[in-house]
């Protein structure tokens, strides 16, 4: 179901913004090798997560089709864990900015959520 171009590239934004932070705390929990597989690999996780689980007739190809509820789940996890990963890297105004941001996204993109939940 794809969305006004504003609302999408919000969403792409806070998409990016969530690796970046996953990124941040790898880099800066860690030191040595880890610091840079953490920094590195955790993204790359979310990012594949993100993209395999998807809702047919959501934006992109649906390799692993999954019901929409699974699907907000996913994103919610996502955008909480960043939230929890910028705080636990000592950003905890960057953390609430960033939470105020994903829910006010939610709440203007509420259509999609209700499409999300709708798909079985």
């Amino acid at each position: 179901m794809p969305g006004h171009p504003v609302t999408q590239a919000f969403r792409f934004t806070l998409e990016l913004v969530a690796l970046v932070a996953f990124a941040f705390w790898g880099w800066t929990a860690h030191a040595g090798v880890s610091r840079v597989a953490w920094a590195v690999g955790l993204p790359l996780l979310a990012a594949a997560l993100w993209g395999v689980f998807r809702v047919p007739g959501d934006p992109g190809d649906a390799p692993v089709a999954v019901p929409g509820a699974v699907r907000l789940l996913l994103e919610l996890v996502v955008f909480g864990a960043a939230v929890w990963l910028l705080a636990a890297a000592g950003r905890p105004l960057f953390a609430g900015a960033f939470g105020v941001l994903v829910a006010l996204h939610y709440l203007t993109d509420a259509r999609r959520v209700r499409w999300l939940l709708a798909q079985r």
